[in-house]
């Protein structure tokens, strides 16, 4: 009898793709790979295929979907968002990993959240952009979305079951990034290059310059709110540069319970590939007497606004997550290239949302821009805040 779990994994060649499947080689006998999925890193996912021998793969294209068949004609090959889903919502997959970067992983998720699955889920945008419709979902067809993202794992390891009721507060907490010592008035200076250096985590490009401007941390709080069904003035975030204490929740009795380990998102990730079991890993032992001490101290307003952005989106709910996400990875997608400075990101998101918040009180403001009632709502709204963006920084170009 084959009692290994089966896998699929959304994103199998970014960040999130290689722990997840550096903790399934340390336990090939616990786990079975069924499905991978890649954007464009084609050649990388042929190597996985022949490690892992998955029986479905989706790329990103037709041309690259023969491209694979080709070379494993024995292989169910499939490609573009229709593909996606199709792969989620294979009924032989237990456990899915969605990695993908992006409002792309928003419809596959979403099918396998429909389809009742276990998703371990490591992409910010579905809770983001349409957090509510996932929830409502989840609970119409049990499945069980599993945070991965460390802060939010930390969450659910510490309830382990208990109730939420006593909570009093949840605290994430934030390295600060690479910036957090830097003097204000040399912000105008920083490089690129300087951007991408996070100084305990290593992660994608995009994911490193929200760490970088807290966006990231902003984001992590429009989830939790819904993970947890917790207010969003119930939730904190705190600065503690070693990375070591992951998030902790405060109960109504004063106690605080907290999640430490090291900075390493195979942890995370594993605890949702074995829930509700643990599973070992072959990692450096965390040694508290060689980190010496644990720091805290509270954000700095002005020192990361983008942060202060995410949380008004959180507390005004409705279309407004959406198009802040939009508008931030087109200002990202932008800086990334080098076409703004770090301190155009939060100046530029503000215009943004000021332009939003105006035409939100207009009589002939758009129905998706005032609620989100379906996916496709969540998606026209996050575009309109990647176009207002787009907008505003061909003006500036212009100028």
């Amino acid at each position: 009898m084959n009692l290994q779990k089966k896998i699929s994994l959304l994103g199998a060649t970014g960040s999130i793709g290689d722990s997840t499947l550096s903790v399934i080689r340390e336990h090939p006998d616990l786990f079975q790979v069924i499905s991978l999925t890649c954007y464009s890193s084609v050649e990388k996912l042929c190597e996985l295929v022949r490690e892992f021998k998955p029986q479905k793969v989706c790329v990103h294209s037709m041309n690259e979907a023969r491209h694979v068949r080709e070379a494993f004609p024995e292989l169910e090959v499939h490609s573009g968002p229709e593909g996606l889903i199709r792969v989620a919502e294979d009924p032989e997959t237990e456990t899915l990993v969605a990695g993908i970067v992006g409002s792309a992983g928003l419809f596959p998720t979403y099918a396998a959240v429909s389809s009742g699955k276990n998703v371990a889920l490591a992409n910010k945008e579905p809770l983001v952009m349409a957090g509510r419709l996932f929830l409502e979902e989840a609970s119409k067809t049990g499945a069980n979305i599993l945070p991965t993202d460390s802060e939010h794992n930390a969450i659910f390891q510490v309830l382990d079951g208990r109730s939420q009721k006593n909570i009093k507060k949840l605290v994430l907490t934030a390295s600060g990034g690479p910036f957090r010592d830097l003097p204000l008035e040399q912000f105008s200076q920083i490089r690129l290059e300087d951007s991408l250096r996070h100084p305990n985590w290593k992660m994608g490009n995009k994911i490193t310059i929200d760490s970088a401007t807290m966006m990231n941390k902003g984001l992590e709080v429009i989830e939790a709110r819904w993970l947890f069904e917790m207010p969003v003035e119930n939730i904190e975030v705190i600065v503690h540069r070693e990375s070591i204490v992951h998030s902790m929740v405060e109960f109504s009795d004063g106690s605080i319970l907290a999640q430490l380990g090291l900075p390493d998102m195979r942890i995370p990730i594993s605890y949702c590939l074995g829930w509700p079991e643990r599973l070992e890993l072959d990692l450096p032992q965390l040694d508290l007497t060689q980190v010496g001490s644990l720091n805290f101290s509270k954000v700095e307003s002005e020192r990361y606004p983008c942060l202060d952005l995410a949380i008004e989106a959180a507390r005004l709910d409705r279309s407004v997550p959406a198009v802040l996400n939009g508008a931030n990875e087109a200002v990202v997608e932008s800086y990334l290239i080098g076409h703004l400075r770090f301190v155009d990101i939060a100046n530029l998101l503000e215009t943004v949302m000021s332009g939003f918040y105006s035409l939100y009180q207009k009589p002939d403001c758009p129905e998706y821009l005032k609620n989100i009632h379906s996916l496709e709502d969540a998606v026209r709204a996050d575009q309109w805040g990647r176009d207002e963006a787009q907008r505003l920084l061909l003006k500036r170009d212009a100028a």
